[in-house]
């Protein structure tokens, strides 16, 4: 109990630090004549150093019937290029003090594709290089066995993560339905196995020569560097890669506020030993003003053990196990933003949600605020401890990325407190009681199945 009093008690003083002197981070930032912006950032506190990509492309640009390329890329770019070799990208960097997956990395989502590597401020040189070496020149290794290679390991990740999960599907059968045929979010960013399977060698490089220049990237260099020394690194080996053509309008990311009637999915889930139930919700994106109020949303609503939905569906009623609540940050148009709840192992999936459609129903105006002073303390520890890193998730590169991909402006890093301390409870109430009301939602209802046991064939009697 003591530890878990320490540590409650640091995460206020943090937040409450964070709240009255703000954050601050510096940078400078240049565009080279190729279009690659980079942006510089000087931390000495460790003799660390990230070099991260974040390249303005995810599953939101694909067209019909080409759909998972963006997803397909973020493999394809770990399978060597003209002078690293197959495996070499991972080996030298973890030769050099890099760890796979925590600081040598790479993920795409709806709106981007990031790359990063965080190794000791001694290897940037290194890092450099492989990245430009990368973006320069992977299609002229782009072999058709490399593309078979990888198409085979994407479907047999939708298999793992999609398929044969309990669950699995929830939020791409929510966002087929949040998001009209033919909308830039309608589809998942996995993407589909017919259309990877369909997809040509020529197709995949088209996609990669659009999307992956230097045109439409930015380039984050932070930590114990120095900045003169590096520029005259990214000049060498960034500045002789070629500009991109231009990249093709995106489809209109315009969608209502209201999806404008109630939709329900009834899933028969093999895998599940429990039934769950999955509401998705339109909600301002990340672009929008609004987004912090978002954010907040999901905290005050199911964000850890005190808030609304655990008090009442788990600790009181006893009717879930589990319950979440989170938006997904998508970027334009409209985000998607998702409450549910996991019952018992053989309870009434009807009546879970019965449950949570009443609790849901209760949350439209009724937030205190306590309520938002404790989702606002959680807010502020978590976005200043992901700055406490230099690379990886919401570390501090990848914050200056995420200022200048979605807004143009590497200094949103340094509004995001002064915005999210702004939500007055007026407003958190106010977009519940717009946005959580029955003609913006889908349910997404999961029924556990018992597998049928296979029917014996005919005994031979000899």
């Amino acid at each position: 109990m003591r530890l878990r009093s320490v540590a409650v008690s640091l995460l206020f003083l943090i937040a409450s630090a964070a709240r009255a002197q703000g954050v601050h981070i510096d940078y400078t930032e240049e565009t080279l004549p190729n279009g690659l912006h980079v942006i510089y950032h000087v931390d000495r506190s460790t003799p660390v150093a990230a070099v991260l990509l974040w390249y303005n492309v995810g599953s939101r640009v694909e067209q019909p019937g080409k759909t998972g390329f963006a997803h397909l890329f973020e493999h394809m770019m770990f399978q060597g290029s003209k002078n690293v070799p197959k495996t070499g990208h991972f080996s030298l960097l973890e030769a050099a003090g890099g760890r796979a997956g925590a600081d040598i990395n790479g993920t795409t989502n709806t709106d981007r594709t990031n790359y990063f590597e965080q190794i000791p401020s001694n290897q940037v040189e290194l890092a450099l290089w492989l990245e430009a070496d990368r973006m320069g020149t992977l299609t002229e290794t782009l072999t058709q066995e490399k593309l078979d290679n990888q198409r085979e390991v994407v479907k047999n990740e939708r298999r793992q993560s999609y398929d044969n999960q309990p669950y699995g599907i929830a939020f791409e059968r929510i966002e087929e339905d949040l998001y009209p045929e033919g909308h830039p979010y309608h589809h998942d960013v996995i993407g589909s196995m017919a259309d990877l399977s369909a997809a040509s060698r020529q197709d995949v490089i088209d996609f990669f020569k659009t999307y992956y220049a230097p045109n439409n990237a930015v380039l984050v260099v932070a930590g114990d560097i120095d900045v003169p020394q590096v520029k005259g690194m990214v000049h060498k080996y960034f500045g002789p890669i070629p500009r991109g053509k231009p990249v093709p309008p995106l489809r209109s990311m315009a969608v209502a506020p209201i999806v404008g009637r109630e939709q329900r999915i009834v899933v028969n889930d093999s895998l599940a030993v429990a039934p769950a139930v999955y509401i998705g919700f339109r909600v301002p994106p990340v672009k929008n003003k609004q987004a912090p109020i978002v954010s907040l949303l999901g905290d005050v609503i199911a964000g850890g053990k005190s808030s609304r939905l655990y008090e009442s569906l788990v600790r009181g009623q006893q009717a879930a196990t589990n319950v979440f609540s989170f938006n997904f940050g998508f970027a334009d148009g409209a985000d998607m933003f998702i409450i549910g709840a996991v019952g018992k192992p053989g309870s009434s999936p009807d009546s879970l949600e019965k449950a949570l459609l009443a609790e849901v129903a209760k949350l439209p105006g009724s937030f205190t605020q306590a309520e938002l002073d404790r989702a606002k303390a959680g807010e502020r520890f978590g976005f200043v401890n992901g700055l406490q890193t230099t690379g990886g998730f919401g570390g501090q590169a990848d914050r200056l990325a995420e200022g200048w991909t979605f807004f143009h402006d590497p200094n949103h890093v340094n509004t995001i407190l002064t915005g999210l301390n702004a939500v007055t409870l007026a407003q958190l109430n106010g977009l519940a009681r717009e946005r959580l009301i029955p003609n913006n939602r889908v349910i997404a209802v999961f029924v556990p199945v018992k597998k049928m046991a296979p029917t014996p064939g005919p005994r031979t009697v000899r």
